[in-house]
């Protein structure tokens, strides 16, 4: 399975192509593979990301497993992660869908998906007249589905919702303050 992940500015992409359950740690570990590989070094002086995702799926705006592996990788990056879903029903404005997903669609039209490497490497090969480039890995990584995030984890997330459609908007800052600690002495 794929996710993918667009640069509006860069024109570029980047996907990952999982080998096992997508979920919302698979989509948060593509995300960070991405900024890992590409971001951090393209914009340098970061204090945030912006997500813009659908609004159901592994990173839907009612998964409690995608809040809390952003706010993992909020913690793991330093960075704020703000998120603003699609609402339902309109994942098909999504920008990913038309400027990376379609030519990547068009580019493996009729070709036989018959291995992972194939795979990779015609995602990877996709380009656009107007610049696109695709990187592809893949995701050998295991995710279990089922994951039951509890309601002490959710209260543990430093989430501030937008005004508007806060169900929707919201930011998942880095958590400032350290877990409380026993110390033996």
């Amino acid at each position: 399975m794929p996710y993918g992940v667009y640069d509006l500015a860069a024109n570029s992409g980047w996907v990952s192509v999982g080998v096992d359950h997508d979920t919302a740690a698979f989509a948060v570990n593509s995300i960070r593979q991405r900024w890992l590989t590409v971001g951090r070094g393209r914009y340098p002086e970061a204090t945030r990301l912006l997500i813009t995702a659908d609004g159901g799926g592994s990173n839907g705006s009612r998964v409690r497993l995608w809040k809390r592996e952003l706010q993992t990788l909020a913690n793991e990056l330093d960075l704020g992660i703000a998120v603003s879903h699609l609402p339902p029903g309109t994942s098909k404005w999504n920008k990913i869908e038309h400027r990376l997903f379609s030519f990547i669609s068009q580019n493996w039209r009729a070709k036989p998906l018959v291995s992972y490497r194939v795979i990779v490497e015609l995602i990877s090969a996709t380009t656009t007249k107007t610049g696109l480039t695709v990187r592809c890995e893949l995701d050998p990584g295991q995710y279990p589905s089922g994951i039951i995030v509890s309601d002490a984890e959710m209260a543990a997330i430093n989430i501030k919702r937008a005004e508007f459609h806060c169900e929707w908007n919201y930011t998942i800052s880095p958590n400032t303050h350290p877990p409380n600690c026993s110390f033996i002495s």
